[in-house]
């Protein structure tokens, strides 16, 4: 494959959520991922494999799921950071990190991945725009499902 091939398949993703919410309450929210699908719509499925790894499915406005396994790489309440490493349709990292701001809450995803699913690495030129816009719709989603969950505990 050549440079630019791979490059079309690769990621690098970085989003920013203000909450209101204190920054234990939001860190224990992000960290129990078996409950993403109850406020994060676009997460479909999550299933515990073991204590530090599980699947997750994701579907968002374009017509394609997700799907991969992710393993616990970090899990620190001290400094605010959980991380994980993927493989499946995508294969590489994402992270949270969560600290306070103001009176509220500043959660950081940023997420590193090779796209692997074949029909999605034969659209990487033409449909690159639409998947970081998925993307990007994704995440609105997901922090204002979040900051009403947090709103109703």
């Amino acid at each position: 494959m050549s440079d630019w091939q791979h490059v079309l398949h690769r990621y690098r993703f970085r989003s920013e959520w203000r909450l209101a919410a204190p920054p234990p309450a939001v860190f224990a929210a992000l960290e129990d991922a078996e409950m993403y699908p109850q406020w994060w719509p676009q997460v479909r499925r999550v299933t515990r494999v073991d204590d530090r790894s599980g699947t997750a499915s994701f579907r968002s406005l374009l017509p394609y799921v997700l799907t991969v396994t992710a393993t616990e790489t970090r899990r620190d309440p001290g400094t605010g950071v959980l991380e994980i490493a993927m493989r499946g349709d995508l294969e590489g990292f994402a992270r949270w990190t969560v600290g306070a701001a103001g009176r509220g809450t500043r959660a950081v995803f940023e997420q590193e991945v090779e796209v692997r699913k074949p029909a999605l690495r034969r659209l990487a030129l033409p449909g690159r725009p639409f998947f970081v816009a998925n993307h990007t719709l994704m995440m609105r989603a997901g922090r204002r499902g979040l900051a009403s969950r947090l709103g109703r505990e």
